[in-house]
């Protein structure tokens, strides 16, 4: 079990997204997510980027904290 701790940047990473400071910053400006809409049913990810989000909560994974960082970002 991977029992490493994921940031903001690994997981823009590992969804294949730019990962500076200032990419990570651009995204969250220009994608806002209404409270009613799930994070993984978000149009501004492909189906690959959805699934990862879905099955990291689903599964409780320890990507779940990260996750819940940048859904929290993008609501505000």
């Amino acid at each position: 079990m991977d029992t490493s701790s994921h940031t903001l940047s690994c997981l823009f990473r590992q969804l294949g997204l730019p990962s500076s400071d200032t990419a990570m910053e651009n995204f969250v400006k220009n994608n806002h997510l209404p409270k009613e809409i799930p994070l993984d049913h978000a149009a501004f990810w492909n189906a690959a980027q959805a699934q990862f989000i879905r099955e990291s909560l689903d599964e409780d994974s320890d990507w779940s904290e990260v996750v819940d960082q940048l859904d929290a970002m993008l609501r505000h």
